[in-house]
């Protein structure tokens, strides 16, 4: 995972989801403990505006990291259910989608290569 644009992906993805437990802990307190409000209408906001960066950002970096058609739309998709963000990013890390495919010239970590390293010069 060497660029940038992995990184925010990965930042933003979590993030996302965070802001989703934090947003059910609030509506929890409100809805079944009944302690008022639980900070529901600034978490509610805090997620809202994590959803629409995390879709931002997908769509952002999609071409950087060269992932097909159907990654985007999991990607898209994993915003609508709570966690599934943190979800498809792990997915997406351990299946290689977020090292990009110039991980070795711009110094990246290459976690996913089967072949040895090139020697840099």
């Amino acid at each position: 995972m060497s660029n940038k644009a992995a990184v925010l992906f990965r930042v933003v993805a979590v993030a996302e989801a965070f802001s989703w437990a934090g947003l059910l802990v609030g509506m929890f307190l409100k809805y079944v403990v009944g302690a008022g409000e639980g900070g529901v209408p600034v978490l509610g906001m805090v997620h809202g505006a994590m959803f629409v960066l995390y879709i931002g950002v997908t769509l952002a970096v999609f071409r950087p990291l060269r992932w097909s058609a159907k990654t985007v739309i999991v990607g898209l998709l994993a915003a609508i259910p709570p966690f599934f963000t943190w979800i498809f990013e792990n997915w997406a890390l351990r299946r290689g989608k977020l090292d990009g495919p110039q991980r070795l010239t711009n110094g990246g970590t290459g976690l996913f290569l089967s072949e040895p390293e090139p020697a840099r010069v």
